[in-house]
């Protein structure tokens, strides 16, 4: 299952792509009977409802009737719903914004692309909505729970180049996190570890023995009252390698609901944001050639909060 982004098929609707699902070689039945097996989310009577309503069409535009055959290889689009959503009363700026690149200001607690839960309260969706721009796609992500930069690609066609800058680790990034200090650690420092998922909780990585395959350089930019405020680069881009980095050194992120143990808060409750944010990114312009050089506006807490 994949993204259409042909409007030709289905235009895209409140900021969503349709969705496409291509029937395997080998079936039988009708429609409604594989949509309903395949996509069982969806229940068979909502499917029917929304095939009725012409919401699932087939690549060359023809709406999929429910009692229409199996027809092995043909690909049909339908939109993604969500029944109840948790509505986030937080709201992403656009700082910068041309014909190939956007850069959003992301809030705490709002999620980059839709995943399970999260639909229209998305960073990419919400994006999709203002601008109408069909193709903007996230080149890199941040956590749900981190604020800060996030980079868009506007055009498919100079996507893969602002990809591989991430991939070639051409972009220097700088992040912000609030934690204890401890004065028996030296800074600044290095962080280095083998980074891996932990296999009972997927959600969640862990520092297992082995070569590195994650670094993060770490250095103080100020210090009160048993906290300090740490300035972040990480060298690498493993999932939740800063939060991981910090807390194997006794130091986990405030508001960290994940490290080092989990207890993640209640939905709706915003009052313990992460203590984390992508402050700066800088790299060459892979199509322009020019310097690019953005900074969040955004601001963790003032250390004297947590003292």
């Amino acid at each position: 299952m994949h993204n259409s982004h042909d409007p030709r098929v289905l235009p895209m609707r409140d900021g969503i792509n349709p969705s496409c699902v291509v029937l395997p070689s080998v079936g039988e039945g009708n429609l409604l009977d594989f949509f309903a097996q395949r996509l069982p989310a969806v229940s068979r009577d909502e499917w029917l409802r929304r095939m009725r309503r012409g919401e699932v069409v087939d690549e060359f535009g023809e709406p999929a009737s429910p009692e229409r055959a199996f027809a092995p290889g043909v690909r049909f689009y339908y939109y993604r719903e969500l029944e109840r959503e948790t509505e986030i009363p937080f709201h992403a700026e656009i700082l910068f914004q041309d014909e190939h690149l956007l850069v959003a200001d992301k809030p705490h607690f709002l999620p980059v692309v839709p995943t399970g839960r999260f639909l229209q309260q998305t960073l990419l969706v919400r994006l999709k909505r203002e601008t109408g721009l069909q193709e903007l796609s996230p080149v890199h992500r941040i956590d749900r729970d981190t604020a800060g930069l996030v980079l868009f690609s506007v055009q498919r066609s100079s996507r893969g180049a602002y990809q591989a800058l991430f991939r070639d680790r051409a972009v220097d990034k700088e992040y912000e996190a609030v934690a204890r200090h401890r004065a028996d650690l030296t800074f600044p420092r290095e962080h280095l570890s083998r980074m891996q998922e932990c296999p009972e909780q997927f959600f969640r990585m862990q520092e297992v023995p082995g070569d590195p395959n994650s670094r993060t350089q770490m250095e103080i930019i100020e210090e009160q009252g048993g906290f300090a405020r740490y300035l972040l680069k990480p060298v690498t881009g493993k999932r939740h390698q800063l939060r991981v980095h910090m807390a194997a050194l006794g130091l986990p992120l405030m508001g960290d609901g994940f490290y080092p143990v989990v207890n993640d808060p209640q939905e709706g409750d915003w009052s313990n944001p992460l203590q984390l944010l992508a402050r700066r990114l800088e790299f060459t312009d892979p199509v322009t050639g020019r310097q690019r050089r953005f900074e969040s506006t955004r601001r963790l807490r003032a250390l004297d909060d947590f003292a």
